[in-house]
């Protein structure tokens, strides 16, 4: 007999004629032998429909009250389902997350999960019941008994959290889709369905705005070891299953708030190549990076910062090994990549650095959480550690340093995030759990599993920044005492000495509701850093491809940037990571983007997939 924990989103729980077919499901896993618990969204729009209520009332409503009030939605639904669920003879109770015994941080609207009581759970579940939950709302921990709610996504949280500590066999989320598609069904209908994907992937792609899971239930998923699948509350199809590293004994105390970095990694056999002032045009990456290709290069990061003029700069590192080979292609590509109006002045031109190293903190913990890179880079800074390049992802964040300071780098990123040399967390690689299988070891998975648009994003530049250590610390600190999020970070490459001080620009993103107050913030407080002009476009999208089989694939990212190519969509910013590469183009441009990448990697399926309304 297995242990499950089922979520239900609100689509399935929409009508009464919904929940009944949610109940009738219920109640057949339940006669297979099986104890249950079922989590479930409010139904349908009623969300919506009490935000609009609030908004009637307050352009600004206080956020304990908010909580008061969207925490009603799911009540409705536990009770209904319940009913529905003893109409079939079935025994059920209904419980709020107060008494289900969620408990979180005193923080409205956004909380994270502290822990959760499970003797009551676990009483009615040996009762013979099927205990029905109301997702996203727990009681902050405090002796107010305040009731929070869990932001966006949080019955998703609720589900696996619950799963996670009552050990359950799995957990399954139930919604309008058959599982985890390559890429957005109603931006392409022939989206092909998944049979599983590593946590790391899904990470990604929840993050980039795959809707179907939301990171914070991947990150607890990956970091108890938490099976999980996600299928059709439709059909009976097998899903798709998100699988999870053997689990390393975590604590279930501080559930969401444990430490945000498992560890660190270091990579001194490292070298960084970079062109500089190549045409701000279409083409010019995927002409770069398909000569890259072709000469079996293989490229670690890749970086193209927010463009000056009519040039840009693109910079990549490889292994020390293959040096001579990168840099005898970029430097026999480079005066074909000149800018035809003005040849001379325009040259790009071609920079190699040999003694540097990577620096990089990793942990699924950091998603979310705007303070995790600020520490980083303010503890690199405190040990004299400038950074020449960045790159980020939801579950790492790497730094490129000078090779003679990487020692010093490890050892205080050791000690600020506690972390015992060769310590490991949980990883992208190696054994894998699911229910039906001791073990699962992927072999060769495909190059690219996803495609993700996120079209809520705002760029911010920061012209002319000093280059000296704790220029970084400085900005994303303030970042995060705002309670930023900071997405893609990158460096120029391009370096002008004014008035005696090196200086670099630095381009970021964030979420379009940030862009705004993020720059007023810093305008504010650029003249007295000595920081240059602060400059905002919200008019961008981010598409992103990810897939942990690119790992040792040259011509991953060339194939990526001559899609665009063929359709004209210039490249305004790109960054990588191990299992990703994110380009930022045009918003208009955005969806078109998606749907020429989709296609370039041949992920369509035979089946057209229709969302139900």
């Amino acid at each position: 007999m297995a242990l499950i924990v089922q979520k239900y989103g609100g689509t399935s729980v929409g009508s009464v004629e919904r929940i009944q077919a949610v109940a009738q499901r219920v109640y057949k896993t339940v006669q297979a032998g099986n104890s249950l618990v079922v989590v479930v969204s409010a139904m349908g729009k009623t969300t919506d429909g009490l935000v609009k209520l609030a908004n009637e009332i307050s352009p600004n409503p206080n956020r304990r009250e908010m909580d008061m009030l969207l925490s009603t939605g799911e009540q409705v639904t536990i009770a209904l389902l319940s009913m529905a669920l003893q109409e079939l003879g079935q025994p059920a109770i209904s419980m709020t997350g107060a008494q289900v015994g969620i408990v979180t941080e005193a923080e409205h609207s956004r909380a994270r999960i502290l822990h959760i009581e499970t003797t009551r759970l676990t009483r009615h579940i040996n009762a013979g019941k099927v205990v029905v939950v109301a997702g996203f709302q727990g009681t902050s921990s405090a002796g107010e008994m305040e009731i929070t709610t869990l932001g966006r996504g949080g019955s998703d949280t609720s589900a696996v959290a619950i799963a996670a500590a009552l050990r359950a066999d799995f957990c399954e989320i139930y919604t309008d889709v058959p599982g985890i598609l390559t890429t957005d069904p109603r931006l392409v209908a022939e989206a092909q369905l998944m049979d599983a994907i590593t946590c790391d992937e899904m990470l990604e792609l929840a993050s980039l705005g795959a809707k179907v899971l939301h990171p914070r239930a991947v990150e607890i998923a990956r970091n108890y070891g938490v099976p999980l699948v996600v299928r059709s509350s439709w059909t009976d199809q097998p899903g798709t299953w998100v699988t999870s590293a053997k689990p390393q004994g975590r604590s279930l105390i501080n559930l969401e708030i444990a430490r945000p970095v498992d560890h660190v990694e270091f990579d001194t056999d490292q070298a960084k190549v970079a062109l500089l002032r190549v045409p701000d045009k279409p083409g010019v990456a995927a002409r770069l990076f398909g000569e890259i290709s072709r000469q079996k290069v293989d490229v670690d990061l890749i970086i193209q910062s927010v463009h000056e003029g009519n040039s840009n700069d693109i910079a990549f590192t490889v292994t020390t090994p293959i040096l001579k080979r990168a840099e005898a292609v970029a430097t026999a590509i480079a005066p074909a990549l000149r800018n035809q109006s003005n040849p001379k002045f325009d040259e790009a031109e071609v920079m190699v650095e040999h003694n540097i190293a990577k620096v990089s903190i990793a942990g699924a913990g950091m998603i979310g959480r705007p303070g995790v890179a600020a520490k980083m880079f303010a503890t690199l800074a405190e040990a004299g550690v400038n950074i020449q390049m960045i790159s980020t992802s939801e579950v790492k964040v790497s730094c490129v340093v000078d090779a003679n300071q990487c020692d010093r780098a490890v050892l205080a990123l050791r000690i600020a995030f506690e972390i015992e040399a060769g310590e490991q967390g949980a990883g992208s690689r190696g054994e894998f759990l699911t229910p039906n299988s001791s073990l699962l070891t992927p072999h060769s998975p495909p190059p690219v599993r996803g495609v993700a648009l996120d079209l809520n994003q705002a760029r911010l530049a920061i012209r002319q920044l000093p280059d000296r250590p704790g220029m970084a610390a400085k900005l994303f600190g303030l970042l995060a005492q705002h309670n930023i999020s900071v997405d893609m970070i990158i460096q120029s490459q391009r370096c002008r000495v004014i008035d005696g001080v090196p200086r670099r620009d630095i381009a970021f993103t964030v979420s379009r509701i940030d862009g705004e107050s993020a720059k007023k913030m810093l305008t504010q407080v650029a003249a007295e850093l000595g920081w240059g002009e602060v400059v905002l476009d919200s008019a961008i999208a981010k598409v992103s491809i990810v897939g942990a089989g690119m790992l040792g694939q040259p011509g991953v990212a060339a194939k990526m940037f001559e899609a665009l190519a063929q359709q004209q969509i210039n490249i305004q910013m790109i960054a990588t990571s191990e299992i990703k590469i994110s380009c930022v183009v045009a918003q208009e441009q955005g969806v078109k983007a998606l749907q020429a990448i989709h296609a370039a990697f041949e992920l369509a399926g035979s089946e057209k997939f229709v969302v139900p309304a």
